[in-house]
Formats: structure tokens, sequence, C-alpha cells
């Protein structure tokens, strides 16, 4: 494969694309199928995928700012992550439900900064879909927190934002990216149904 291949324009199933999205693609399934079946090894993979991802939304043609800025905070949060389980290594594989007064405290936060990322998008940059991209970015770091956590919930949210990247990244010209985060939406119902399953009665965190 040569350099041109690798970083200009390919075609996969008919549909043109480039080998830096096909990477991100392989490695965002094998990283949430990780999580489903809750092996740590989803945070190195986890990495790979936000790096590469990162590069790609921050490209002159996509312009996804908020969410190549969300793919660095994934990369801070998929480590505190894979501290956080690897102290349980020695426990038992638990999985919690979130505390009410905890997912009051979310919910506000995660409002209010989808509010403030989305004005500074809007005023300050040529952001594609500031508001909508904003509010996605707010949420998923929200949801990849809970999983740093292991709160079930997190796939709730998941289902949510998975929903509406789909026609999102249609919208960008991603068709491939966007039938990842079809795949995507499929974990998370997935991962919700399992985690539930290893779900202790009434246990919290």
């Amino acid at each position: 494969m040569t350099l041109l291949s690798f970083m200009g324009e390919i075609s996969v199933f008919g549909q043109p694309t480039t080998m830096t999205e096909v990477m991100g693609i392989a490695s965002g399934i094998v990283g949430v199928w990780l999580t489903t079946r809750r092996n740590i090894l989803c945070f190195p993979v986890g990495i790979l995928n936000v790096i590469i991802y990162a590069y790609l939304f921050f490209s002159p043609g996509i312009r996804l700012y908020a969410d190549g800025l969300l793919q660095c905070i994934y990369a801070g949060m998929l480590i505190y992550g894979w501290i956080n389980w690897k102290k349980e290594e020695k426990t038992d594989n638990k999985v919690y439900r979130m505390p009410a007064s905890d997912l009051l405290k979310l919910s506000f936060i995660t409002f209010v900064s989808a509010l403030i990322l989305g004005l500074f998008f809007k005023k300050y940059t040529d952001a594609s879909l500031p508001w909508l991209d904003s509010a996605l970015t707010i949420i998923s770091l929200a949801a990849q927190w809970m999983i740093a956590k292991k709160y079930i919930e997190n796939w709730i949210l998941w289902m949510f934002v998975n929903t509406i990247y789909v026609p999102m990244y249609l919208y960008k010209q991603l068709p491939l990216t966007s039938a990842l985060y079809a795949v995507f939406l499929l974990l998370a119902i997935k991962g919700f149904i399992d985690w539930k399953k290893a779900l202790p009665t009434s246990e919290t965190k």
C-alpha cells in the first residue's frame, strides 16, 4: 500500500473513504465490543481509536471541532478508566447503578457544559453543526466517565447519542462512519443487556 492510498481516498463497498476512516471503524467496533464484555483491553484499543478519529475530525474537509476535541479528552478519560478498572481486577467484576443524586448533578453539568461549548464553537470558529456537535460531545463525555465508574446507565446515553450520530455523519458525507455508529447503537443495546445481567440487586457505588 502506498502512502497516497493510506492518506487519500479509496473505495470500500462502493463508498469513497480513506484508510484513516477504515482503521477508525475497525478499532471502534473492537473497542466497544470489548467494553460490552467488560474486558480491560477495551481501553488501549479505545485510545488507538480516538487518536485516529481526532485526526479525521480536525481535517479540513470535516471540521467537526467539538468531535475532534472530544477524542482528545476521551484519551485522558480512557487512561482514567483503565487505571480504575485495573484497581478492581483482583475483586469481582461488578457493575453498578448510578446514585440518583449523582445522576442529577451530572445532568446539570452536562446541560451547562453543552451550552458553553456550543456558544464557543458558534461564535469563534467555523465549526459545522456547532450546537448539535457540542451537545453530543458533552453527553458522550458523560457516558465515557460512567463507563470508567462501571455505571450501567452509560449504555442509555450511548443509545441516545448513537441514534443521532448516524444521520449526522451521513449529512457530513461519512457513510462508513455513519454505519459504524449504527453498529455502535446495536452494541450499546447489547452492552446494556449484558451489564444488566451482571448487575447485583440494588447495587450502587
